[in-house]
């Protein structure tokens, strides 16, 4: 499977429109390679650049914008509020796919060492490409800024790891660079209803783990407590995997508190904001409104959608763009500017170029008159997926209504659970409704392949079979996906809000009719299978299911029409 890294790399300009794009313009002229995001604050004057692809090719882009952002910047003139010390102030590469931290890391030393060497920029590298522990955290590295970087890099203890150790003429324009290999970062800056920095600073520190200077006496003017090595000590935070700081931005004419997660897994990011809340409530202080830098998971999300409705006591099994909105509106990600998780969720923007034509995105009268097309795609094997997709969709529709019935608010959780796995059901028999259909046109891919001597007429026969196997088992999982919504559907016939019984009921129709098409279509692909063993072995099971989905539906309308 192929292997994907991203890359985050931070540049410091974010105020003049044409070197912006000259630097992602870069970024565009290498195959293999996607610019999913580009994000310029004028307030930090630093631009992030977000993009991913083939480990290789990322490395290729990373390089090439590295050199034209030491091309167009000029640090000895730059000025912003946000923390740098290079014209690239940081490169992090992150792994996504079927690639580990450990190769990343290394791919990251192979972009730092060329960077050094051919640029002559000063390298420190960190986090999990660093060679020594001190140089892991980021803040280390870029400690004294552009201002002290040149007693840095002429110091034995702070040499870079690649690149010049002198602060030549070179230097002092580009600035040095911080490259690395890290997991997953949101970058969220949280907005406060005061313009006060040290309020905001006060707040990031409570949070933050490394949390404030101990202090005698007075908690801000006190003198602060060294230990026997004449290091402060700290009073930690309340939030592990977090950096943050205060500051104020003139864009907006607000203070925030300014916050990378690094560990999402210790710290959600729902979990964050309610700790900020909190925390700034103790100081007189609101929060109006969350900003994303950059990108950020689906994951974060939906979790914080999820974490939400069941403080509501409100089923959590709702389509995925309704918990966008509800996220969105619950820690207002819409407060400073309009959020539009199509552009800001990394997976929307990797699936968008794979999303073209899909018969799923069409309205249900242009599906119709597609399936009603002389084209024999989409055929059996799709309607039988949408049909299961149906069903599952009723199934969900009345759990939904059920948790949040009158009189049955204590029950909203048994109800929200039902209607989750619907909602998951119905996905993966939505995802099927393409699949079924892309499967066909496999075959006829293959079918279409030479035959002119006897080398391509045996690659053609083996391609032929392969396509057909897989188009006969896409439809054995819809088969299965839709014997599954049963469940669901049996579940609310018995226990869901009576008023609609015959809504489940019909999606009990629905997804008896999935099984049946789709174990339909099993038999007939099976039919051109040379392992007749496989083929067989896959028809006797779907045709097990279509038994057993029979007797369901006759059990249960009658049930249906004993009550009605």
């Amino acid at each position: 499977m192929k292997q994907l890294i991203e890359c985050v790399p931070n540049f410091s300009e974010g105020r003049n429109p044409e070197i912006i794009k000259q630097i992602t313009d870069e970024v565009e002229k290498v195959e293999g390679v996607k610019l999913l995001d580009v994000d310029p604050g004028f307030s930090t004057n630093r631009t992030v650049v977000t993009f991913v692809g083939s480990p290789a090719d990322v490395v290729e882009a990373a390089f090439r914008v590295i050199r034209k952002a030491q091309e167009v910047i000029d640090m000895r003139f730059h000025h912003g509020d946000h923390p740098r010390f290079g014209a690239t102030d940081v490169c992090p590469l992150v792994p996504v796919s079927n690639i580990s931290m450990e190769e990343t890391a290394e791919y990251a030393r192979q972009l730092a060492k060329r960077v050094g060497e051919e640029l002559q920029i000063p390298v420190y590298c960190y986090e999990h490409s660093a060679f020594t522990e001190e140089r892991q955290n980021l803040a280390n590295c870029r400690r004294g800024e552009y201002e002290g970087l040149k007693e840095k890099i002429t110091s034995d203890h702070w040499k870079p790891d690649f690149g010049p150790h002198t602060f030549n003429e070179s230097v002092a324009k580009s600035g040095a660079s911080a490259i690395g290999a890290r997991d997953f970062l949101i970058a969220v800056n949280f907005n406060l209803n005061t313009t006060s920095t040290r309020r905001a600073n006060a707040i990031a520190f409570d949070v933050r783990e490394k949390g404030r200077p101990q202090r005698e006496g007075d908690p801000i003017s006190g003198k602060i407590v060294k230990d026997a090595d004449g290091n402060s000590v700290m009073i930690p935070g309340t939030l592990k995997g977090t950096k943050a700081i205060g500051w104020f931005i003139k864009e907006y004419g607000v203070a925030q508190v300014s916050m990378n997660i690094t560990n999402t897994r210790q710290t959600p990011l729902h979990v964050a904001f309610e700790e900020i809340v909190n925390k700034a409530a103790a100081r007189g202080i609101r929060i109006t409104g969350t900003e994303i830098v950059g990108l950020v998971p689906k994951s974060a999300l939906i979790d914080a959608a999820h974490y939400f409705l069941q403080k509501q006591q409100r089923s959590l099994g709702i389509d995925e763009k309704e918990l966008m909105k509800i996220a969105v509106k619950s820690m207002g990600l819409d407060d400073l500017k309009p959020f539009h998780p199509e552009e800001k969720v990394i997976e929307y923007l990797l699936e968008k170029d794979n999303c073209a034509d899909r018969l799923v995105d069409m309205t249900c009268a242009g599906f119709a008159n597609e399936t009603a097309s002389e084209s024999p795609a989409p055929g059996g094997g799709s309607i039988s997926a949408y049909m299961g997709a149906l069903g599952a969709a009723l199934g969900t529709m009345v759990a939904n209504l059920s948790s949040h019935k009158p009189g049955w608010d204590s029950r909203w959780k048994e109800f929200s659970d039902v209607a989750v796995k619907g909602q998951q059901l119905k996905e993966e028999l939505i995802r099927l409704v393409d699949e079924d259909t892309n499967a066909f046109n496999l075959i006829m891919s293959a079918f279409g392949l030479p035959k002119g001597n006897d080398e391509e007429k045996a690659a053609r026969k083996q391609a032929i079979q392969e396509a057909t196997k897989f188009a006969t088992e896409v439809p054995f999982k819809t088969v299965q996906r839709s014997f599954d919504v049963f469940e669901i559907c049996e579940t609310m016939i018995e226990k869901g809000n009576p008023n609609s019984i015959t809504d489940a009921a019909v999606g009990v129709l629905c997804a008896e009719a999935a099984v049946t098409g789709a174990y339909l279509n099993v038999k007939i692909n099976a039919t051109s299978l040379d392992d007749k063993a496989f083929a067989q072995d896959i028809v006797a099971k779907a045709h097990d299911y279509v038994l057993k989905a029979n007797a369901i539906k006759q059990r249960l309308l009658s049930h249906v029409e004993s009550v009605i």
